[in-house]
């Protein structure tokens, strides 16, 4: 991926992403360490989940692609990758990112496209928590990709203790979030699941649960006034205890840790 510096003809949103790459790719750490160790989290766990069962040359959709950084690593490690993202303008500056690789540019709203051919994996990261019906998203997700294909996701863990948002599997009538559905960042989270609303979720859009990796815990986050404390510890220490809170039982894990990624198969 091409190291890319701001400019100021840039328009307002590549400028806006510029500033989130600055933390989450440039290693420009800033005063929220948390932020930069938990995007690089969610980023490595991903890639992980995408390396362990696709092959080279495979055809990837990357939903909500946003400023390209999972569309651009996996295109420079073989794959053939459409980005999307509901902003058209974020299409040129992925481009200027672009160093090697197949990369096509489709940009709109993920559920009315039209797409030729299927895909053999699509991943989607941390959009699920801002839609009004996740399980249709999902089946539509589900839809795009061939039999035995893979569906890859990012979210948020509703179990996690600071947590105060409901299940999606609370609400009889989920129409009533649709005005408030697609709003960028945390300001825009609508449900977030829990472990036990995956398997029914994942079923009823035909799709067959492979793994799923629960990830970074309140230290990592700089949660609970902890941010001071990463100015101090080496990022070593900060991963290693990450690993070690990985290992403790799912009863205390599933609180404790902020977010999830899960690999699903098309039956």
């Amino acid at each position: 991926m091409k190291r890319v510096y701001l400019q100021d003809n840039w328009k307002k949103s590549w400028k806006d992403f510029y500033r989130n790459d600055l933390r989450e790719i440039y290693g420009v750490v800033g005063k929220d360490r948390g932020y930069v160790y938990s995007y690089h989290n969610r980023r490595n766990h991903v890639l992980d989940l995408v390396r362990s069962v696709a092959k080279a040359g495979d055809k990837i959709l990357d939903v909500a692609g946003a400023a390209g950084n999972f569309t651009l690593p996996l295109a420079e490690e073989g794959f053939e990758v459409t980005w999307n993202d509901m902003y058209p303008d974020l299409a040129e500056y992925v481009e200027m990112k672009r160093e090697k690789g197949i990369v096509h540019y489709r940009s709109g709203n993920i559920v009315e496209l039209k797409f030729e051919d299927e895909f053999d994996m699509v991943i989607a990261t941390e959009i699920i928590e801002h839609v009004a019906h996740p399980d249709r998203f999902l089946a539509h997700l589900a839809s795009l990709v061939k039999t035995r294909g893979y569906v890859v996701l990012s979210t948020p863990l509703g179990s996690y203790f600071k947590n105060t948002l409901p299940r999606f599997t609370e609400f009889a009538n989920p129409e009533i979030f649709e005005e408030r559905q697609f709003k960028p960042n945390s300001n825009g989270h609508i449900f977030l699941l829990h472990l036990d609303e995956i398997k029914p979720l994942a079923e009823k859009a035909g799709l067959d649960v492979l793994k799923l990796k629960y990830y970074t815990n309140p230290l990592t986050h700089g949660h609970i006034k902890l941010n001071s404390l990463l100015k101090i510890l080496p990022k070593k220490a900060v991963f290693g205890i990450e690993r070690l809170t990985q290992k403790l039982p799912e009863q205390i894990g599933k609180k404790i840790h902020d977010n999830f990624a899960i690999l699903l198969r098309k039956k």
